[in-house]
């Protein structure tokens, strides 16, 4: 049988347990936990899996806790106090309904990892001290709504993961190539047709993923085509046999850039860069490119 609500929580405080796990157990709101808020000392708190709508300000009362999980809950918005702790490294609050951050939402000096992956977010819906978030090491605005990345971006110097993947992003920020720390940019899922070009020579400093997916899919046939491989000057092959010179004529430019790079920087440790492509018929010279999944890994 499961330990109730209760019990947890006086189990916590007698043992000075640090973690808390509260998942899964029906929660429609966290002030009817007893004696929650009352857990000074614990530095995580899992609320996953629930139904809570709203974060009371007694949050703050966690002034120890370094992570917090609300991942898959129905959270509309957040309170200001939230920005007050201080102590707090990961924040999950993806699969909500937030449509905004509270403003201050920015003053979180530890936090290191923030995911709001799955809720209405934009442009418009972050403080304006979002891009204070300067500790920040991992980024996940995965599967919201930005149409456009504030060029602030460039000010998250320590950002080592950053997922913007099946947003609506027409463009990225040049600013962008300000995270010289960033090993991976996942971008797929956006109505992109170009990248900046500093993206390119952000890949000469760390091993890097990038991995992008025009949003455009068709039910046409798909080949795997290997633009590069390790210890080889091979033009571009098609996975089925074909082999094009001009393949990359049919590629966005900003990619000619990528592989025109790794070839001229052979001192480069490449692992692969990988083309999913979707044609119109069997010939790589003749055809229209409809779809375009790039993997680029640096080690």
């Amino acid at each position: 049988m499961s330990k109730s609500l209760k019990k947890i929580v006086e189990e916590s405080r007698e043992k000075n347990q640090p973690e808390v796990d509260m998942c899964d157990r029906g929660i429609s709101n966290m002030l009817d936990v007893p004696g929650l808020f009352t857990l000074s000392h614990i530095t995580q708190l899992v609320l996953s899996h629930n139904k809570l709508t709203t974060v009371p300000a007694n949050i703050a009362d966690l002034r120890n806790i370094e992570v917090l999980n609300f991942f898959n809950n129905q959270i509309e918005e957040l309170p200001t106090q939230i920005s007050s702790l201080q102590k707090l490294k990961h924040l999950n609050l993806g699969m909500n309904r937030l449509n905004t951050l509270p403003r201050g939402f920015g003053s979180l000096p530890a936090l290191e990892v923030l995911d709001l992956t799955y809720n209405n977010l934009n442009e418009n819906s972050l403080p304006g001290n979002f891009f204070y978030l300067t500790t920040l090491r991992a980024l996940y605005l995965s599967d919201n709504d930005f149409e456009i990345l504030p060029p602030d971006i460039g000010k998250l110097t320590k950002l080592q993961i950053l997922s913007l993947r099946d947003n609506d992003l027409i463009s990225l920020p040049k600013e962008i190539g300000e995270l010289t720390q960033l090993k991976e940019l996942h971008i797929q899922g956006n109505r992109l047709t170009v990248l900046p070009p500093e993206l390119v020579f952000m890949a000469d400093t760390c091993r890097r993923t990038l991995n992008l997916r025009r949003r455009t899919m068709t039910s046409q046939r798909r080949s795997v085509v290997s633009l590069w491989q390790p210890g080889t000057n091979k033009s571009p092959a098609c996975a089925s046999g074909f082999i094009s010179s001009t393949f990359l004529l049919h590629v966005p430019i900003i990619f000619q850039h990528i592989c025109y790079y790794i070839v001229r920087k052979p001192r480069l440790e490449v692992k692969a860069i990988y083309c999913v492509c979707c044609f119109r018929g069997y010939c790589l010279r003749n055809t229209k490119l409809h779809t375009l999944l790039i993997t680029v890994t640096f080690m």
